[in-house]
């Protein structure tokens, strides 16, 4: 019998973990190391573009493809408001 591994169901495992170092365990057994290293860019390059930064700046201070940051660019628009949402969450804990 074969068993479906859901978005779903991932996204239940992973709001379940509240340790920090439980998680990134968790990370470190999902992902391969180049995956892992690949969505710390991702995020780095969301942050940047959150803070107002262009994207050839962008760009060149991470040493990527302008195209790889105009996706992260294209994401925090068009995509299923995750990152926003998140930015908005860390936003507001900022300030209090």
């Amino acid at each position: 019998m074969k068993q479906e591994f859901t978005h779903t169901e991932l996204a239940h495992i992973l709001t379940s973990i509240t340790e920090a170092k439980q998680m990134s365990e968790l990370l470190q057994d999902f992902l391969t190391p180049q995956e892992l290293e690949d969505l710390v860019l991702r995020w780095e390059i969301i942050k940047l573009l959150h803070k107002g930064l262009p994207q050839r700046e962008i760009a060149k201070e991470l040493g990527v493809a302008i195209g790889t940051v105009s996706r992260g660019a294209r994401e925090l628009k068009y995509g299923h408001n995750g990152f926003v949402q998140l930015l908005k969450t860390l936003d507001e804990k900022a300030d209090q």
